[in-house]
């Protein structure tokens, strides 16, 4: 659900925001947190690899079981909660044996829910994580492990979900959020349902110092630099790119460029290529 604010300054007037009123109001499990160090947008060697992040507000990182590797035993939930780290929510479960451990929240999962992740005892209720390869075509799922055994990969922002097309011998074909159709090995695991917060992509951000809370840092465009700085830069005023395509500021090709690797093993996993413009 969408919240707005009231307009007392420039900054408000648009602004808007999720309602966090339905979450659960606690600090997070302390043993399942660490204080993470940012190098935002760095490599190992502390160079700039991915531009305009930096900064931020400083967050705790929850650690979140991608794999739910405990079969067969129910777990309860005992809350769901905000996650700085991530768009979806988050839910904290509470296994028989006393352990607790975070997931992805699923789409109106709530305190007092039983979860379960099972092979063979295949429940076909919201959250619970089974093999894709027992899921009925057409059922929603995310969190979807790539290889069996890894933990999930794919479909976890929010809101995000992809179906289940049709199996094969082995193999069963997801139809993801972009709109590719990838065949996956019909042992991995998937839970059940649409992840949390699917309003997240309606929130207006007001203004650029929200950004900046968020650890983005402004992007200035090509046009505005000195053709020294950009191969868009320069010009008497406002000039038009005078290209054949628009380029990165190294000069490279930067819209409808298939950037994949052509001997990426994965590729034959590709059924179906996204749609364009989706």
């Amino acid at each position: 659900m969408i919240k707005k604010y009231k307009p007392t300054s420039p900054g408000t007037r648009q602004r808007t925001g999720v309602d966090y009123s339905g979450l659960t109001k606690k600090r997070p499990e302390k043993s399942l947190t660490y204080g993470r160090k940012k190098r935002m947008g760095r490599s190992k060697a502390g160079r700039i690899t991915v531009r305009h992040k930096g900064g931020g507000h400083k967050r705790l990182y929850r650690i979140i079981d991608f794999k739910q590797g405990k079969l067969d035993i129910p777990a309860k939930v005992v809350s769901v909660e905000y996650d700085p780290n991530r768009t979806s929510f988050i839910a904290l479960l509470q296994y028989k044996d006393g352990e607790k451990r975070y997931i992805i929240a699923a789409k109106d999962m709530k305190i007092g829910d039983i979860v379960v992740s099972s092979k063979n005892n295949v429940l076909l209720d919201m959250g619970n994580r089974v093999p894709v390869g027992k899921i009925p075509v057409g059922f929603m799922v995310h969190n979807v492990e790539l290889f069996p055994g890894k933990g999930g990969q794919i479909i976890k922002s929010a809101g995000a979900f992809g179906q289940i097309m049709s199996h094969d011998v082995g193999k069963t074909q997801i139809l993801m959020p972009s709109t590719e159709i990838r065949a996956v090995h019909s042992d991995c695991m998937a839970t059940l349902g649409t992840v949390s917060n699917q309003d997240n992509n309606l929130v207006n951000i007001g203004k650029a110092g929200r950004k900046r809370w968020m650890g983005i840092r402004p992007t200035v465009r090509g046009a505005a630099m000195n053709p020294a700085d950009h191969p868009h830069g320069g010009g008497e005023g406002r000039a038009p790119v005078g290209l054949k395509y628009s380029k990165t500021p190294w000069g490279k090709i930067a819209r409808g460029v298939k950037t994949r690797n052509k001997k990426n093993k994965s590729g034959k996993f590709i059924i179906r290529r996204r749609i364009k413009n989706k």
